[in-house]
């Protein structure tokens, strides 16, 4: 389950950072979106240590 977060922080990170470049009708996210990559990468250390 916690894999799952992880890729779906990770895609919508990705569609936020890259998503207007490609897209002119994506919206611009700003910061919002940084603070998806920053949690999933924090999930990601806390299955390396076995917390979650």
């Amino acid at each position: 389950m916690l894999t799952w977060i992880i890729i779906i922080l990770f895609v919508l990170w990705l569609l936020g950072y890259f998503g207007p470049r490609f897209f002119s009708g994506f919206p611009r996210t700003g910061n919002i979106v940084h603070i998806l990559i920053v949690i999933a990468l924090i999930l990601i250390v806390l299955r390396l240590f076995g917390m979650a």
